[in-house]
């Protein structure tokens, strides 16, 4: 399970954004986060993603309590989290093809290159592999993040508003692919959204916060 537990959390300590928030994300379920713009559900993806620091609160993965954050977080724990940000093209390197993005988090472990496979998955036709992020639709883009955020076989995946820059049959055919893997290896998936339709369509429970 990765728990969160008395997060308060921002980018100033005297104006969190927010205060004492707890979450838990089991084994094969999905878990919707929705809220207003401004309330705090990117930095609550952020401190479970282990991309953000807390001011107090912990996390924890699998029953063991993070020791640390960003580039201090044990790899042990960092890889079991795989990542889906909100806007693909501010989160992949330019100069980049499709191949070299998907197969990142591979090489950065010493592990095999499994681009094709991991392209296949994801729908993605392998003439695009060789293209590069501005050569590419928006969907296109995600789907490679998506196999990226895949490459490790991650036991829990976090996607931050991963829709907002697609279209409706996009949006399905991601949650789609999300759905598959869940059923393949028994992933959780905090899924946050601004889209409450979209959560209650696809989360098992859905959370509120900053409502």
């Amino acid at each position: 399970m990765l728990t969160a537990t008395g997060i308060t959390a921002g980018y100033h300590p005297r104006r969190p954004v927010i205060t004492d928030i707890d979450l838990a994300v089991e084994p094969g379920k999905t878990v919707g986060l929705a809220g207003p713009s401004g309330s705090g559900k990117s930095t609550l993806a952020k401190v479970m993603s282990l991309l953000h620091k807390p001011f107090s609160g912990t996390v924890s993965v699998d029953g063991t309590v993070v020791s640390g954050f960003r580039y201090r977080a044990p790899r042990q724990h960092r890889i079991r989290i795989g990542v889906l940000f909100q806007q693909p093209r501010l989160s992949v390197d330019p100069r980049m093809t499709l191949r070299q993005v998907i197969a990142e988090p591979s090489r950065a472990n010493g592990l095999p290159d499994r681009a094709d496979e991991l392209a296949e998955m994801v729908a993605l036709t392998g003439d695009l592999l060789g293209r590069r992020a501005h050569e590419v639709s928006d969907g296109q883009l995600q789907r490679a993040c998506l196999a990226r955020a895949l490459a490790l076989r991650p036991a829990y995946l976090v996607c931050d508003e991963m829709t907002t820059m697609l279209d409706a049959s996009t949006t399905a055919a991601l949650v789609g692919l999300i759905r598959g893997y869940q059923r393949e290896t028994g992933a959780g998936v905090l899924a946050v959204s601004h889209d409450f339709v979209l959560l209650e369509r696809w989360a098992d429970s859905v959370r509120l916060i900053g409502s």
